[in-house]
């Protein structure tokens, strides 16, 4: 029975089971359109979990037979409106154009945050694994690109309609360029893509293409049976050292690897991780109800 106290909100649906967070975005009358709400609701559950050892793994899905279709426009429209500056902070007698895009710009602020989201799931130290129905949109297309796994259904929707939209995939566009490369993110961007399962798996957009819904349950399933037998610090430390390789010198890198590999082998996993395999048993960890 797991301890762990997870925030409250309207738009998620959490659900434990074993070590395993199932993480639903739940507004199925908008095909979970992500309002900024929904984004603030992720990223705490994400700061809830940072530091705990009771969740191994998180399984991001959308409720209603779709995945997400993006930003939520209303939301937007709603922010467009409003004044482009923050009047708690105001220092100044007058506000006109400058204040757009300015740092008290609420709509700056907003779209901000969607991108400390993706941040935040991205760094997770737990496995994410994201599983794709229906549209992907806008910011599902982000969340696709962000978690460690991703598995659809070969009749997914994938689309980044930002640009068709007089807008563009602002907080999305660099985790796209870190998955699937520039050449095919700027093809993606400037024709506004639309992709099915299949076309995204070919691209590395997703890892796995499956054709209906039994296969893409079994595909998780065995998803949830390869990260159980993997040690969860390992895979903290791992998924830090990679993501790091995109932004620090390669030979601090290195340094920091050895140091860390030093740590893990002379650690508790490491010394259970290399005595089961002498010993020709599952590891502790791989026994854990996941």
């Amino acid at each position: 029975m797991t301890t762990l106290e997870l925030p409250h909100g309207d738009h998620l649906d959490l659900r434990i089971e074993g070590q395993v967070l199932y993480l639903t975005l739940d507004r199925p009358e908008v095909r979970n359109a992500m309002s900024f709400a929904m984004v603030e609701e992720i990223t705490a559950t994400f700061d809830a979990i940072q530091d705990t050892d009771e969740i191994r793994v998180v399984v991001i899905r959308g409720a209603g037979g779709h995945f997400c279709a993006g930003g939520d426009i209303k939301d937007m429209a709603r922010l467009r409106t409003a004044p482009a500056h923050n009047d708690d902070h105001d220092d100044h007698d007058h506000h006109g154009e400058d204040d757009i895009g300015g740092p008290d710009d609420p709509m700056v602020q907003a779209n901000r945050s969607f991108g400390t989201m993706l941040s935040v799931v991205e760094a997770a130290p737990q496995a994410v694994v994201a599983v794709i129905e229906g549209a992907a949109m806008g910011g599902g297309f982000g969340l696709a690109c962000v978690a460690d796994v991703s598995l659809a259904r070969s009749d997914a929707k994938f689309r980044l309609p930002e640009t068709s939209l007089g807008i563009p995939p602002a907080q999305i566009a660099p985790f796209i360029v870190r998955r699937v490369g520039l050449t095919q993110a700027r093809r993606l961007a400037v024709t506004g893509a639309r992709l099915d399962g299949d076309q995204a798996r070919r691209l590395g957009l997703v890892h796995e293409s499956c054709p209906d819904a039994e296969a893409l349950e079994l595909a998780l399933a065995q998803t949830l049976a390869d990260i159980r037998r993997c040690a969860p610090r390992a895979v903290a430390v791992t998924k830090d050292l990679m993501l790091s390789s995109l932004s620090e010198n390669l030979e601090l890198i290195l340094d920091r690897a050895a140091q860390e590999f030093a740590v893990q082998l002379r650690g508790p996993e490491g010394t259970e991780g290399t005595t089961a395999f002498i010993e020709k048993r599952a590891p502790s960890w791989a026994l854990d109800d996941a």
